[in-house]
């Protein structure tokens, strides 16, 4: 991609006015910016210089993203590295984050919308974890860096904790990273990951999207059933369904809904040995191979 320059971005954003503030992260802000040269509205990442992601993080996610091309990835536009500033530019994703959908109350997902989410989602990390030069281990897959464009599709985003490795070696394990909740206990456990770590963290924004309930909740209450717990006994009595999003309604298909949550449970099960890889859950998720069946009790860890 090409670079711009600072004085640019400067005037697509307003001089980085609050008003045109998208989201805030561990790494910086993103505000929403108008490139006159390009006709188009832009989602402009501007690296905080106290953060994590320094020059080698930096570069990691232009090289990286830069040279993927899948349409349900985020892409990668241009960016800038100027005056000790380092921003980054996205095509612009006009109904924001999936965590706003599904918890803040932005605009309600009806089912076809959530189902064709999921798909998305596993593409990009079929993508991502198989399909190109190298595997991808993402590192950070949560409800709030899916990304949906007008139309909502689903699209990964933020790749600042991005690592690759060559699919030649035996099993690609890499430095943990990612958001509490969302990371496979195992890894917690052992400080390593692997892409098969992350069909965990895949598992979970699956289970959110079904039940639109949050792994973490901000004020989260002692005592309180972790969401695959919750899900997982459900399952276990024969009561799935009850796990379903209220709002939902009649409004879904039974079928589809109950293979979304067993690949949910599938993924996020926590003997990883046991757990598929994307294309296993890809394939039952598109309703190419039949859900597996899962014990009616919550397996205790291997590791422990």
């Amino acid at each position: 991609p090409k670079k711009f320059t600072y004085k640019e971005l400067v005037a697509a954003t307003s001089n980085f006015a609050v008003e045109r503030l998208l989201g805030e992260g561990g790494f910086g802000r993103v505000y929403e910016g108008y490139l006159t040269s390009m006709n188009a509205n832009v989602a402009i990442k501007k690296i905080n210089p106290g953060s994590r992601q320094g020059i080698k993080e930096f570069a990691i996610e232009v090289m990286t993203i830069s040279r993927l091309r899948h349409r349900n990835l985020v892409q990668l536009i241009r960016w800038c590295h100027e005056k000790k500033e380092l921003l980054l530019i996205y095509e612009f994703m006009s109904n924001g984050s999936l965590d706003s959908h599904l918890f803040k109350k932005r605009y309600f997902l009806p089912w076809e919308n959530r189902y064709k989410i999921v798909q998305g989602i596993a593409s990009a990390l079929l993508y991502l974890h198989e399909e190109w030069e190298q595997c991808v281990i993402h590192r950070d897959i949560k409800s709030s860096n899916i990304m949906l464009d007008y139309d909502f599709n689903a699209k990964i985003g933020d790749f600042g904790l991005a690592r690759l490795v060559d699919h030649t070696k035996g099993l690609q394990t890499t430095v943990l990273a990612g958001t509490i909740g969302y990371m496979a206990l195992e890894c917690v456990y052992t400080g390593k990951a692997s892409k098969e770590s992350y069909v965990y963290s895949f598992g979970v924004v699956l289970l959110e999207i079904t039940c639109g309930k949050e792994v973490i909740k901000p004020r989260a209450e002692e005592g309180q059933v972790r969401l695959v717990d919750w899900v997982w006994e459900l399952y276990g009595t024969k009561r799935l369904l009850d796990a379903a999003y209220p709002k939902l309604g009649i409004n879904f298909d039974g079928n589809q809904l109950e293979c979304l949550m067993v690949v949910g449970l599938w993924c996020a099960h926590p003997d990883y040995i046991a757990c598929p890889s994307i294309r296993e859950a890809s394939n039952v998720i598109n309703l190419n191979a039949s859900a597996p069946i899962l014990p009616s009790k919550l397996p205790v860890p291997t590791y422990l």
